[in-house]
């Protein structure tokens, strides 16, 4: 019974010296876990997971001499991923995290003045951890919910497990802001947003203007990224719609590097992925990645074909005309003003009676006022277009085929942003009265196949 006692009392004894060496060790190092209440972290010190993927702390970003608080990859610490004061840069080495005992993280300058707040609701056993995810969180003691957390408010870069998108009930969105410049973290002119109008797709803005979509959400990846096949078994993406949100996001499997999705100060969206061989950041995809990514490059009912020689990426859809054409124009179908139909529609008692011509390998069109229906088939939505005069294009909203409905999105406004891609879906043309006798026209379509019917 001694020796037994004796043993407890020893393994005690060691488990205490090993607590208060690691204790010692990271403070000798400059690094923290977590922070507690009316804790701080200076400039110089750091905050680090237990796995170490991830460091927060002060920095400062390429030539400047201001410093901002933020989170950067370990491996690579000039790749800032979050900062809090992008607004309020330090002056100097003097700034102080502080977990004060109201429970609000804050950010002090040298004179004790506020640059960065966050607020959440009280609880007494608050805890500061930066996660394995790369997540910086508040947490009620050992709880898994988090009263605030860094991943609802991203910066220029979107990690695993984060989400882009809106909040259905308060109005809140999620959206990533590009900085300033290399040297400036401040909010610049390009964000990237999940678009819910429509069909869910990711654009790039800058300011309050459209600069390249990914095409909409098909069920299995958006339309107009074919790249996704390159990582989608390493980086899943998925898409949740909800009556409290529509978001979208992406997970890691667990043998998958480091990875991130980013959109820098020249409005270019970007997935990285860290090469451990290099020790560099490898870019898997990066759009706009030609002329025919630009929005709406070849206006209204244009097809832009990024094949083609410099002088006519721009053409018309079958059945169409440039706006402004001219005889050279024609030559070279320099149609980047629209185009414009070559007859009317063929309506009798308000329906269409023109057939289809297929047009393959497309990024699907700007979904923003279009109208979706997730209840119905394709070969409803075809008689739903048929039926109605107005109706200037339909497609299939879900290419996953058996078990789950096509769904159906009509079009009754310009058919903007089409382009050919790789891996793209058809398009499905109803072409003019006096072409119907020469084209190939289905009477039915396939409902597993995704396809855009345009009715010129």
């Amino acid at each position: 019974m001694a020796t037994s006692q004796l043993l407890a009392h020893i393994i005690l004894l060691l488990l205490l010296l090993s607590f208060f060496l690691s204790v010692q060790t990271s403070a000798a190092a400059g690094f923290a876990v977590k922070l507690e209440r009316v804790q701080n972290l200076t400039d110089g010190k750091t905050l680090v997971p237990a796995g170490g993927s991830y460091t927060l702390g002060f920095f400062s970003p390429g030539v400047s001499t201001k410093r901002y608080l933020g989170i950067w990859f370990s491996v690579s610490n000039d790749t800032v991923y979050w900062v809090a004061n992008r607004d309020q840069p330090l002056g100097d080495r003097t700034g102080m995290l502080i977990f004060d005992d109201v429970d609000s993280l804050v950010l002090l300058d040298g004179s004790r003045r506020r640059a960065w707040s966050s607020n959440f609701l009280a609880a007494p056993a608050a805890v500061v951890q930066l996660l394995e995810s790369g997540n910086l969180v508040v947490r009620n003691g050992s709880r898994d919910t988090s009263l605030w957390q860094s991943f609802d408010h991203p910066s220029d870069t979107m990690l695993p497990d984060m989400k882009l998108g809106k909040n259905l009930w308060t109005g809140g969105d999620w959206h990533l802001t590009a900085w300033r410049s290399a040297d400036d973290p401040s909010p610049g002119d390009y964000r990237r947003t999940l678009e819910t109008a429509g069909l869910p797709e990711l654009v790039v803005w800058h300011r309050d203007v459209k600069k390249f979509r990914t095409g909409p959400w098909n069920g299995l990846t958006f339309n107009g990224v074919p790249e996704r096949s390159w990582f989608a078994h390493k980086y899943p993406l998925w898409v949740t719609t909800s009556p409290s949100e529509m978001t979208y996001g992406y997970t890691a499997a667990p043998d998958a590097f480091l990875t991130r999705v980013v959109v820098n100060h020249t409005g270019a969206a970007e997935r990285l992925v860290w090469d451990v061989g290099t020790g560099e950041w490898r870019s898997y995809f990066k759009g706009q990645r030609d002329t025919c990514d630009t929005y709406a490059r070849c206006g209204p009912f244009g097809l832009c074909d990024a094949g083609a020689v410099s002088s006519a990426f721009c053409g018309c859809v079958e059945g169409f005309s440039p706006v402004h054409a001219t005889p050279s124009s024609q030559e070279v179908k320099d149609s980047a003003g629209g185009c414009r139909r070559d007859a009317p529609l063929d309506c009798a008692g308000g329906k269409t009676t023109d057939g289809f011509k297929v047009v393959p390998g497309v990024k699907l069109p700007d979904t923003q006022n279009a109208s979706v229906d997730m209840e119905v088939e394709l070969e409803e939505c075809r008689h739903r277009c048929f039926a109605d005069c107005s109706c200037l294009a339909y497609a299939a909203v879900d290419i996953r085929g058996v078990g789950y409905r096509t769904g159906c999105v009509i079009w009754k406004d310009d058919i903007l942003d089409l382009r050919f891609i790789d891996g793209g879906q058809n398009l499905y043309l109803s072409p003019p009265a006096l072409m119907v006798s020469t084209c190939y026209c289905y009477p039915s379509i396939d409902p597993r196949t995704l396809a855009l019917v345009v009715l010129p």
